[in-house]
């Protein structure tokens, strides 16, 4: 849900106030998709905080989201066995396409990141898509799997 009412949250959070910042912040990305600002000043009211305080968890944690998150997400392994057989090459061509995995930006509904080590080992490079593992992957793989998620 991307939409939402500042009641709306306030309803789901009250009954929960005691769990703290933390759990209401992962409440709210769960109900809304991301933390927009305006559900600091909701959050900070339920738990009974400073909207600074909320803003500190918030940024603490890169697991939060402060915009609307992609439609897909392309998560590439860059640790030492993807690397060896060509995962650089892989983030390198998505680059050179318009993805960067270090800058969080969302292109076409896609937004692509790197991780370190999937377990995947025997199938390098290995990536993720929408959680999903996916092994042998170039960089046009990626993209036409992504491109058929979003559909």
């Amino acid at each position: 849900m991307t939409s939402y009412s500042e009641d709306l949250l306030r309803g789901v959070l009250e009954p929960h106030r005691d769990k703290g910042v933390l759990y209401a912040l992962q409440t709210t990305q769960e109900v809304i998709g991301y933390v927009p600002d305006t559900a600091l000043d909701v959050v900070a009211g339920v738990c009974n905080v400073s909207r600074a305080e909320v803003y500190g968890v918030l940024t603490f944690y890169s697991d939060f989201r402060q915009s609307p998150p992609a439609d897909v997400v392309i998560k590439v392994c860059v640790a030492e066995s993807c690397q060896a057989v060509g995962s650089r090459e892989v983030v390198a061509e998505l680059h050179a396409q318009g993805f960067d995995v270090h800058s969080g930006i969302i292109k076409d509904g896609i937004a692509c990141e790197q991780i370190f080590c999937l377990g995947n080992c025997a199938l390098s490079p290995a990536a993720l898509i929408n959680g999903s593992p996916f092994g042998q992957v170039s960089a046009q793989s990626l993209l036409d799997t992504a491109a058929e998620m979003k559909r």
